[in-house]
């Protein structure tokens, strides 16, 4: 039987995983349906009918990779790590990016439904599938000035260091979302399936950045995360909304008129996104914090053919 203990201590303050979801997740694998898979090689299936286990080759051990598929006899003679690889083993990169601004850490009254809190949980999830199938995983938070990463790490025992990571996590200031994606197409090593979870609130866009991340050959799922109350905000009076990361502000009437006008340029703009997404192969997925995070992992993203 496994022990999850190691696991679920590190996780109390954000109380993520629980023994049974964990299982659950464990159950599952992203899907990647154009990126190039078998770059390098590792514990995933393929999905290639008729190939035999068998020897293929070698490459250079990275860390994280299980010892057990060390080649002792070749470690011996060249004193370097080479793991053996078989035909029908492949693995997978896969990066997730979230926005670390201070619009995603809304509303900040809440735990369960903020924005920042549950797009850790979402890519606590995804890491954590990603890992226990033997991808390579690199998880990062696009914050105002850099890209704080971890990884690339593989394997079930790199659980706890990611989970360490995002629980020190913190969401503050403005991200450029085109400069931050820009930025990551640039540096990095090897394309494959990328996940930005983002409420989208950038003032200089996205869609240049994802635009760069496609031409490096990128396979990109976006999850648009809003809060239930910038979806549907309750009925007031006179209001003065603040922009939490610019400070800027405006005095308006919050009357059924304005509410029906905001509701319509909200659901024209989710319209507009995912126009843009369809006509690029990137996969939209909007999403509203009251609904469960593991609902969304365990049948949304399954539904959706995100994960299987």
């Amino acid at each position: 039987m496994r022990d999850y203990r190691f696991l679920q201590r590190t996780v109390i303050t954000m109380q993520v995983f629980d023994e049974p979801t964990m299982r659950k997740l464990e159950q599952l694998t992203l899907v990647a349906n154009r990126v190039r898979v078998g770059t390098l090689k590792g514990e995933r299936k393929s999905r290639k009918k008729g190939s035999a286990v068998e020897f293929a080759d070698y490459r250079n051990y990275v860390q994280g990779d299980d010892l057990r598929r060390l080649d002792w006899n070749i470690y011996a003679r060249l004193e370097r790590p080479f793991i053996k690889l078989l035909e029908e083993e492949e693995d997978l990169s896969v990066q997730i990016i979230v926005d670390a601004s201070t619009s995603m850490d809304w509303p900040q009254q809440s735990n369960e439904r903020n924005k920042f809190r549950y797009a850790l949980r979402l890519a606590g999830a995804l890491a954590h599938i990603g890992l226990t199938s033997g991808d390579h995983v690199t998880l990062a938070l696009a914050g105002d000035e850099s890209v704080n990463s971890w990884g690339p790490f593989r394997g079930r025992q790199s659980a706890m260091k990611m989970l360490q990571f995002i629980d020190g996590a913190s969401a503050t200031g403005i991200t450029d979302l085109n400069r931050s994606l820009r930025r990551w197409a640039i540096r990095a090593k090897r394309p494959g399936l990328l996940f930005l979870l983002s409420d989208l609130f950038s003032p200089n866009g996205y869609q240049a950045g994802l635009d760069d991340l496609l031409s490096r050959g990128f396979e990109v799922g976006i999850i648009h995360i809003l809060s239930h109350d910038e979806v549907d905000p309750e009925i007031g009076a006179e209001v003065r909304l603040i922009d939490v990361e610019t400070k800027a502000h405006a005095e308006i009437s919050l009357d059924a008129a304005t509410l029906g006008l905001y509701r319509s340029r909200l659901e024209q703009w989710r319209h507009d996104i995912a126009t843009y997404c369809s006509r690029r192969q990137i996969r939209y997925i909007p999403v509203t914090t009251d609904l469960p995070w593991d609902r969304l992992v365990l049948r949304s993203l399954r539904r959706l053919g995100a994960v299987r």
